[in-house]
């Protein structure tokens, strides 16, 4: 007998799906380049439909689309803004400016001409048109989802995050709200394991992409990177290296891991290998809503880690004392493993209970 949710989720089971991908944002295409280095699946698996389970995925992006370009290449874009194309989902890379303070003519950024006046589509147009008909939004690294470099203090262009333009309450035609997914670039697994979700939805065999109060999926940005991070344990021993060429804790030479959502440490960058702190590098905050004006100036020492160190030295003293004492006993063998000729390991052959 079949239940009404899961008759609802086969009757709106989605078999073929656009997903088409403006980079023309405020960005350096850096997401999309990321992108390509995912293989936990790759994009190439999804489009060529290796992946069970999920519809049939067309995608549209101008780095890794066959298209020739130009009107061929936008010919979907038209098709959705007209309302000729559908379900999609657009996934949109780089901040969006402001368009309303430009006085007169003129536009921050564009994504192809108008076919009746020849001038250039902001990219504001675009996503106006595209995002009440899209089945669903994706933001694809910090610039899209929060502003990132684009928005930081003293910024000419007013630029912001999609969910600032969109409104953060925004509801997709399956009534998503934005899916965010950090990150300067996005780490590739982590945008890939988000878009198979979205499409797992789009197919009727998942429930939506559980999300945190600022629109990322909880289970990647749910923990800090510190509660990842391999250098973590010197930091509870309150041993901290100075320069960037120690392997111990970084927080006094800037890092800002222990206060940022990010699973970099634990993912690595490619294929497990990678990721800021676990090959010298210090956490700038790069995935988080502030970033960069909250973590800056990068390389001085966070404020509220000359507290936090300070309070966990007496602690880590003595824990390192301790620690060092069982060390050494634990690195003896037990008198008992020797060549000699009386058995003393505690074994008796006589014993009977």
């Amino acid at each position: 007998m079949t239940t009404q949710s899961s008759a609802t989720q086969e009757r709106d089971a989605i078999d073929e799906i656009h997903i088409l991908w403006i980079s023309e944002g405020m960005s350096c295409d850096g997401d999309t380049v990321s992108l390509t280095a995912a293989d936990q699946p790759s994009i190439e698996d999804v489009v060529l439909g290796l992946i069970p389970g999920l519809p049939k995925v067309n995608l549209v992006n101008k780095v890794l689309s066959p298209s020739l370009g130009g009107e061929d290449f936008l010919a979907p874009y038209r098709a959705a803004a007209r309302g000729e194309l559908a379900p999609f989902i657009l996934v949109i890379e780089g901040s969006i400016p402001n368009q309303n303070i430009i006085e007169g003519d003129g536009y921050w950024t564009s994504f192809g001409n108008d076919p009746e006046t020849g001038q250039p589509l902001p990219l504001n147009w675009w996503i106006d048109q595209l995002a009440p008909k899209a089945w669903a939004v994706v933001a694809a690294g910090t610039c899209a989802t929060f502003g990132g470099i684009h928005a930081m203090a003293g910024n000419p262009t007013g630029c912001m995050g999609l969910a600032d333009y969109l409104g953060w309450d925004y509801k997709s035609q399956a009534g998503l709200p934005i899916v965010n997914v950090p990150g300067c670039p996005i780490q590739p697994e982590n945008f890939m394991e988000t878009l198979i979700w979205v499409l797992q939805h789009a197919a009727g065999a998942a429930p939506p992409p559980p999300l945190d109060h600022m629109l990322r999926p909880q289970w990647l940005f749910g923990k800090t990177v510190h509660e990842g991070c391999d250098r973590g344990s010197y930091y509870e021993q309150g041993d901290f290296g100075l320069d960037y060429n120690s392997p111990k804790c970084l927080v006094k030479t800037g890092c800002w891991g222990p206060v940022v959502n990010c699973n970099v440490p634990k993912r690595g960058w490619m294929s497990g290998i990678g990721g800021c702190p676990n090959v010298g590098g210090i956490c700038i905050g790069c995935t988080m809503p502030g970033f960069p004006d909250a973590f800056m100036p990068f390389m001085d020492e966070p404020p509220g880690a000359t507290l936090s160190t300070l309070a966990v030295k007496p602690y880590a003293a003595v824990i390192r004392r301790l620690r060092g004492l069982t060390n050494d006993m634990v690195n003896h063998e037990p008198k008992w493993r020797h060549n000699k000729r009386r058995l003393t390991s505690g074994y008796d052959p006589h014993y009977r209970p």
